[in-house]
């Protein structure tokens, strides 16, 4: 039966949000935003044509409350309800609520999310249709003797697994039985955080292996097709990186067989919409069922690439009653499309997620074959709280070479500074020859650690002398003079009291220097042009883009925030706590394990730290006596705030 639709809720956030607004409004249809209190001016709530404050800001105190985004439906004469991505889009009991209240789904039926939303269910699913499966346990008991008991008959490394989710959360590899308890606890916290379920299950790590997925598609009237393959084997802490449509090297044999094995999951469950079949691919061809996602991807887009399709529109005239308007056979595939995520997060101290204020935000230029999907704008929040993704960079080509190489000039044209992000590393993870030779699996970024994520190193005086010849380029001047040829308006080094070859104090991050202006680079724009070696004819273009106090100058593929720097006044101000240990993000304590007066050896957890959905422990760098704490647990503490005091023994 046709259901009507002319107004859909977003039951979401960031650049998922803003992508299903797009499809929507695309589609004529009004579309309402709803928001935490911190997200109130976020840039989905800013696109949405109404807007439903759910207060708090943690996601149980605001995404995850069903009864306030059913209310804010019915507010807004919302008939539909689009879940995204993570969050509650994989929650049976959320479905079954939309659907009692007379509203529709935008995501399958909750019979489908129940029997996939169990892994273990699934993988029974999988093991009657003769997929093979990842040794593994999925039952009920959840204590840690049995846990325990599991590990050591499959065998370490083993892996811990939400059993309600994915995106990493809530997933743990444990090389070792002393590990076991310690990452359970931690791993069912963080599922219990970030989808209110801490059941787990535990696996047979696969060493080595490739990450590929079939995105599938079903309608009302028993229709289901598979829309090709992405490869996801780039992966951080268990997240998807890099993804890629379709595989590299995959036969047509091959594809054909992942697709019709993952067609059969979803009819075995009467599924309906848009879902995905995730499977471990070894290096013989031999594919392991791991789980299916019953909700739309972060990486659809590469699908949406190669095939032409919308998968949002997809869901939207399926919710509505429409058949899928093609048969397997007409399924296209036309060249190869790469997507790249944007995280906020420090990759050199182990991709800790960062937040702040975002103080620069430029996206590339439109164009064949290009798409960013983002979720945030220049002057935006990015909160402590959710997921760091800040975008999604998307490029197309006729073949891989071609979207990898318009992959990297979109990424050369993107900048972002008010905190880390991971743009300098996706730069080098597609640079990779590696990469470029489709040598790809799950442990790609640990075997090419030495070159993806190279030692910082400190900058050199060159770069210091390209950084006082754009600060004083770009200090902002108003006109005092109507012959604008006068010294009192030229852009470069000269300014009255201070010649040219003074030198300027200026820091980036922790690094000060004192700088001579040469006069020998100049600035066009946002970019500053100088030879490219002291003896050189050639001209390199650098980014140098200031915003207020700040001038953000590239440097080895890396912007680099620069200020002026007062000594006098760095000298008067504190120093660390002797003997801290800080806050490496902001975040909430979730757990103290020690109390003063304790002894702990090196390597001991002292403190757990949730942020953007995810557990970090503080562990001692030293062994030592516990000398004072100062936090507790519920804290909320901003970055470098000591947490605790250790004596070294």
């Amino acid at each position: 039966m046709a259901n009507y639709i002319d107004t859909v809720l977003i039951a979401n956030r960031g650049e998922i949000a803003c992508r299903v607004m797009r499809t929507a409004k695309a589609l004529g249809l009004k579309t309402v935003a709803v928001h935490s209190a911190i997200d109130r001016n976020a840039r989905h709530v800013r696109e949405a044509d109404m807007a439903v404050d759910l207060g708090g800001a943690k996601p149980a105190d605001s995404y995850l409350l069903i009864d306030k985004i059913l209310a804010a439906a019915k507010a807004t004469g919302a008939q539909a309800i689009h879940p995204g991505y993570g969050f509650l889009s994989e929650n049976a009991g959320f479905a079954r609520a939309i659907e009692a209240a007379g509203l529709v789904f935008l995501g399958p039926p909750a019979s489908a999310i129940d029997a996939m939303g169990s892994k273990s269910a699934a993988k029974a699913l999988m093991d009657d249709a003769g997929v093979p499966l990842v040794p593994g346990y999925h039952g009920e008991a959840q204590d840690v003797d049995t846990f325990r008991v599991a590990a050591e008959r499959i065998g370490y490394p083993v892996l811990l697994k939400a059993a309600a989710g994915g995106g990493g959360k809530g997933m743990k590899v444990v090389e070792r039985e002393a590990e076991l308890a310690e990452a359970l606890q931690s791993a069912q916290r963080e599922a219990q955080s970030a989808f209110g379920d801490s059941r787990m299950l535990v696996e047979k790590y696969v060493l080595q292996p490739r990450h590929v997925e079939i995105q599938v598609f079903a309608d009302q009237h028993g229709n289901c097709l598979y829309l090709n393959e992405r490869d996801c084997s780039i992966q951080r802490r268990h997240q998807k990186v890099v993804e890629e449509a379709p595989a590299p090297g995959l036969t047509p044999e091959l594809r054909r067989a992942m697709g019709e094995a993952a067609v059969k999951a979803a009819q075995a469950i009467g599924y309906v919409g848009a879902g995905t079949v995730e499977f471990l691919l070894d290096a013989r061809g031999q594919f392991f069922f791991m789980e299916m996602n019953t909700r739309l991807q972060v990486e659809h887009p590469v699908t949406e690439a190669i095939t032409g399709l919308d998968l949002v529109a997809w869901q939207i005239r399926v919710a509505r009653g429409e058949a899928l308007p093609m048969t397997q056979a007409q399924v296209p595939l036309n060249g190869h499309a790469i997507e790249v995520r944007l995280y906020a997060e420090d990759t050199e101290h182990d991709f800790l997620p960062a937040s702040g204020d975002l103080a620069l935000y430029r996206e590339p230029a439109a164009g064949p074959g290009r798409r960013v999907d983002s979720g945030v704008a220049e002057g935006d929040t990015v909160s402590p709280f959710y997921d760091p993704m800040l975008a999604k960079l998307v490029a197309w080509g006729e073949d891989r070479e071609q979207a990898r190489q318009r992959l990297l000039a979109m990424l050369e044209e993107t900048a972002v500074g008010g905190f880390k992000t991971n743009l300098a590393f996706l730069r080098r993870v597609l640079a990779h020859p590696a990469f470029a030779d489709a040598q790809l699996d799950t442990g790609f970024i640990a075997r090419h650690q030495d070159a993806l994520l190279p030692a910082s190193a400190e900058l050199p005086d060159e770069f210091w002398q390209l950084a006082a010849d754009a600060w004083l380029q770009s200090e902002p001047q108003q006109p005092r003079h109507d012959d604008y040829h006068s010294p009192w308006n030229a852009r470069d080094g000269w300014r009255a009291g201070l010649r040219a070859e003074t030198e300027l104090h200026l820091c980036s991050a922790d690094h000060e220097h004192k700088a001579r202006p040469t006069g020998q680079a100049k600035l066009q724009g946002d970019t500053l042009i100088c030879a490219a070696t002291q003896s050189s004819t050639v001209q390199r273009r650098l980014q140098a883009i200031r915003q207020g106090d700040t001038l953000y100058l590239e440097w080895n593929g890396e912007l680099h925030p620069v200020r002026r720097f007062d000594p006098i006044a760095a000298a008067e101000a504190g120093h660390a706590h002797q003997g801290g240990l800080t806050a490496p993000m902001n975040g909430s304590i979730v757990r103290v394990l020690v109390e003063p007066g304790q002894v702990v050896e090196a390597g001991t957890a002292l403190v757990v730290l949730e942020a953007m959905k995810m557990e970090h422990s503080i562990r001692a760098p030293h062994a030592g006596t516990v000398k004072a704490l100062f936090c507790g647990e519920g804290d909320m503490v901003s970055e470098g705030a000591a947490l605790v005091e250790l004596e070294q023994a």
